[in-house]
């Protein structure tokens, strides 16, 4: 626990673990880094080690991963998605059907709607009640002519878990390729052991900011989005961090190695909110979701007005790049949700460093300036 208000946002960012820290340390370029400052694309002794470093991490990372394939360093999952799902198309025509769902982040969503501008054919499948996708449509939009399906695994609003292994499946028997988003479930829930592509970054899982990865499984055909010296594998140029990548890969192995430890706290966590906020309304299915991610609504709230009355507490109204549009969230709407509902809702997220105080001293602050707001 830490000084300050209570974090309890972790959709948006997860705090820095002391491991992954340590792993940055010695490529951060001060005094005791002995070199560690080099460039990873040089080849004398000093950007071996560099380059060394970054392949330790590349390791740890491709360790989570499915089989069969290869992990691409990227400035993070906005940038891994976009050279997913762009970078795929070109070999994949003259397919033009790409297929994802109408609650999907916009790094997926707003990429499909730009590339619909440039004539390909969207398909926004929709979500039930639950925000769990429509199936019988998502069997009826995936034809032969799709070249491209695209999920996210853990949703980032409300952290309802989508079918992908059967959304994998479909895309694969109609000749398509699948691209999911995994960055709110990396490290936490079982990845799609089938997709053709999988996006992840390292601060969801308590690693730095600025960095993420793509995985691409063997064969998969991809074209480059940025230009230049063709560093990262001849898909991505630009000089690599060693300290990004590494302390990246410190963050991948810790989840990995405290899987079982982490599941089970959330889940304790979950729970003891779950009693606290009693009355409250679960946005999104409680069944088929991450426990980390509460997204709770008391209709008549003015989530605005709460969020300024409960300085104490850090948490919010739904994603963090969609704060400040003014736009109500896509993904409550979508599931049916009118606009006072929505402006009634809030994210709680925690996780691995979250204490039972913490959820409980943050629920009391948060129910006590909804029942006075509510008279």
């Amino acid at each position: 626990m830490t000084s300050g208000p209570i974090y309890l946002d972790y959709q948006a960012t997860t705090p820095l673990a002391p491991e992954a820290y340590a792993a940055m340390l010695p490529w951060l370029g001060g005094p005791e880094s002995a070199g560690g400052w080099a460039n990873p694309h040089s080849a004398h002794l000093l950007g071996r080690k560099a380059s060394a470093a970054v392949e330790v991490a590349r390791g740890q990372i491709d360790a989570l991963m499915p089989k069969g394939g290869r992990v691409i360093f990227t400035s993070g999952a906005t940038e891994a998605l976009n050279l997913a799902i762009r970078g795929a198309l070109p070999a994949l025509a003259p397919r033009r059907r790409i297929v994802t769902i109408a609650t999907e982040h916009a790094a997926v969503r707003d990429t499909c709607l730009w590339l619909e501008a440039q004539g390909h054919d969207v398909v926004l499948l929709p979500v039930d009640c639950d925000g769990l996708v429509d199936m019988p449509a998502a069997r009826a939009a995936i034809t032969p002519d799709t070249a491209l399906v695209a999920a996210m695994l853990v949703n980032n609003e409300i952290g309802v878990i989508q079918p992908i292994e059967v959304l994998s499946d479909l895309a694969h028997a109609a000749g398509a390729l699948f691209v999911c988003d995994a960055v709110q479930g990396f490290g936490r829930v079982a990845l799609p052991q089938a997709a053709d592509m999988i996006a992840v970054t390292a601060h969801k899982i308590h690693g730095p900011k600025g960095i993420g990865a793509l995985w691409v499984r063997e064969g998969t055909a991809l074209e480059p989005l940025i230009h230049g010296g063709g560093q990262e594998q001849g898909l991505r140029s630009g000089t690599l961090s060693p300290a990004l990548c590494a302390g990246f890969g410190a963050a991948a192995k810790l989840a990995a190695q405290r899987a079982e430890e982490d599941a089970a706290h959330v889940a304790w966590l979950r729970d003891r909110a779950l009693e606290l906020f009693a009355g409250w309304q679960v946005n999104g299915s409680l069944s088929e979701r991450y426990p980390g991610n509460l997204n709770l609504r008391r209709d008549g709230l003015d989530v605005a007005r709460l969020m300024s009355d409960v300085r104490g507490v850090a948490f919010s109204a739904g994603s963090a790049c969609a704060s400040g549009s003014g736009r109500p969230s896509h993904v409550l709407t979508a599931l049916g949700l009118s606009s006072r509902e929505v402006r009634s809702s809030i994210r709680l997220g925690f996780g691995r460093y979250t204490g039972i105080d913490e959820i409980e001293r943050a629920a009391h602050l948060i129910v006590d300036a909804a029942n006075r707001q509510m008279g």
